[in-house]
């Protein structure tokens, strides 16, 4: 999968990223080892030696920081990609600029750490705010049918406990300060019978997505306008058509009763790793097609100008 080079991707949750064990991960088709030098600071290399091209992230980290292949013992700089030793010769050894591994650009702001493909790409400037509920999911989808999903059917994808997802948008798929912003009317679950004919909404859920990385911020709201829950989720385009989805969500405002408690519960929001096929064949794309129609049009105006994450 071709992928812009200058867009900032969030690979991992925080905690994810240590200096114990290196992280293997993809963006698109291209291997990424993620860790932490001596210094705390996450670094990311591709996930291939240049000696003899073996995953650096089956190697180790090294006291200094560094990473240490584990095929040959090679270790490399986390922030240059340089070849920095090889087992057996003398430590003041200089190598050739030319033994090196390509390396990226790495942000880190509370909650996700972000990498970028560009190594000389500006860090984005906005930061995430702290959530209390995580999750790391590897979705059977392709981001681009992941997107599709959370357009025209977001259950497909997620649920939220104790929410039902109607299939009525409050406000239409819009652009709105570089974002793609929709607001779909839901219910609490479980509904009275006859469910489908309930005519009440009393509440929405409010997405902005970035147009290209398709991160999101999600809103639910009750009828009052309290914000109940808050998150952020950072899909991933992954290797064989998978999307790799991390996510953070946080509680807002309490709201009374037996539905409210339930929505407090264990993680209220879960992000799906595989779709029912039989929903997806029933789904019809609706929103998801004027959200490619409103995206082109987007990036054909301003193709420079978009934030490369969610503001929070």
């Amino acid at each position: 999968m071709s992928l812009d080079s200058d867009l900032w991707w969030a690979v991992a949750r925080s905690e994810e990223v240590t200096s114990q064990k290196p992280l293997s991960l993809d963006i698109g088709d291209q291997p990424v080892v993620l860790w932490r030098d001596n210094q705390g600071i996450a670094r990311a290399l591709e996930d291939r030696c240049p000696h003899r091209r073996a995953p650096l992230s089956l190697g180790c980290i090294r006291d200094n920081g560094q990473i240490q292949c584990g095929y040959h013992g090679w270790s490399y700089d986390g922030e240059t990609g340089r070849l920095k030793e090889i087992p057996n010769m003398k430590d003041q050894q200089k190598f050739p600029p030319i033994y090196k591994a390509n390396a990226f650009a790495v942000s880190e702001q509370p909650g996700f750490v972000r990498v970028c493909l560009n190594p000389k790409a500006q860090a984005p400037l906005n930061a995430d705010p702290k959530y209390t509920y995580v999750g790391t999911v590897n979705v059977s989808c392709s981001h681009q049918e992941y997107l599709n999903a959370l357009y025209d059917d977001p259950g497909l994808i997620l649920s939220i406990r104790g929410v039902r997802f109607s299939p009525y948008l409050m406000s239409e798929l819009h652009e709105e300060n570089g974002m793609l912003v929709m607001e779909r009317n839901c219910q609490w679950h479980p509904l009275h019978w006859p469910s489908h004919f309930v005519a009440e909404f009393p509440l929405t859920l409010l997405t902005r997505t970035h147009p290209l990385t398709g991160e999101t911020q999600l809103t639910l709201r009750d009828d009052q306008f309290h914000d109940l829950l808050y998150a952020v989720l950072s899909p991933v385009p992954s290797a064989r058509g998978v999307t790799a989805v991390r996510w953070r969500a946080e509680l807002g405002v309490r709201h009374p009763g037996v539905r409210g408690a339930v929505l407090r519960g264990i993680n209220p929001l879960s992000v799906h790793a595989s779709v029912d096929g039989s929903k997806l064949r029933a789904t019809k794309p609706t929103v998801s097609l004027h959200g490619e129609d409103l995206r082109k049009v987007m990036l054909e105006t301003t193709p420079a100008t978009h934030d490369q994450t969610v503001a929070a």
